[in-house]
């Protein structure tokens, strides 16, 4: 299965209060890693959500596989920072419910649900409802549910930001081989630099001042598994953290104009 390709042109958000969101041309390539980031109302989810089709342009267009995309982008899968499992529903009927919606008879999401959380580690608690497990398990879960519906376009919006760093790492790890394994394009937010640098074949740095844009696009190009302490890794990181911190200090400075 090849990923999706989604091309913004001319695209941007003008929203009542006066925020103003500018893309312009971008283009997420087919089946690469793409990673948003930028400081704290730049902009990065209100592009996420033009991605998913849960909002519209309100200037320029927004290209999916070459075909305008007016509604909800098909055969994409998003994810959240809280994962939405159904609460009364136990790890493996959450992910079958995503199976059953695909026309699966009963019996054969269950054993493609249970394979599924075979390979994020979790098949012995399949029966367990979310509330008896931990934070970690539950994204584990909500990732298993999404690769479930087989996307051409997986769309996540800081997925691990509630997460402790081991269990970060630990999602970090199966995710690269999810989406190494399905094919699928990857467009996600963070605002962890290691993790951006870790995952991403491109970087979407995005600023805040005067309005939200993009403002470069990074290709990282380093192969993989990525070390952190490598010399590329911290060059690019040093890189990276530049561009933060010269946002963070045009932001007060306009504060306090």
């Amino acid at each position: 299965m090849s990923g999706a390709v989604l091309e913004f042109k001319d695209a941007g958000m003008h929203f009542a209060s006066g925020t103003r969101v500018d893309i312009g041309n971008l283009q997420i390539p087919a089946s690469r890693f793409t990673v948003l980031l930028g400081r704290s109302g730049c902009g990065k989810t209100t592009l996420l959500n033009l991605a998913a089709g849960l909002q519209t342009p309100t200037h320029g267009s927004l290209f999916y596989d070459g075909q305008p995309l007016t509604a909800e982008a098909p055969h994409s899968a998003l994810i959240f920072q809280h994962n939405n499992l159904f609460p009364w529903m136990s790890a493996a009927e959450n992910i079958a419910f995503a199976l059953r919606n695909q026309g699966l008879a009963r019996s054969a999401a269950r054993t493609r649900a249970l394979q599924l959380l075979d390979e994020v580690g979790l098949v012995e608690f399949a029966d367990q409802r979310p509330a008896v497990l931990s934070g970690g398990m539950r994204q584990r879960i909500a990732l298993a549910r999404a690769l479930a519906m087989q996307p051409r376009l997986l769309l996540l919006d800081e997925p691990f930001g509630a997460l402790d760093a081991q269990t970060r790492r630990l999602m970090q790890q199966q995710l690269q081989r999810a989406w190494l394994t399905s094919g699928a394009t990857v467009l996600m937010v963070t605002h962890d630099l290691q993790e951006a640098l870790l995952l991403a074949d491109r970087i979407v740095l995005m600023a805040s001042s005067p309005h939200g844009h993009v403002a470069q696009v990074l290709e990282v190009g380093m192969p993989r598994p990525r070390q952190v302490g490598s010399d590329d890794f911290i060059r690019l990181q040093q890189r990276l953290d530049d561009f933060l911190t010269a946002e963070t200090r045009l932001a007060e400075h306009l504060q306090a104009d």
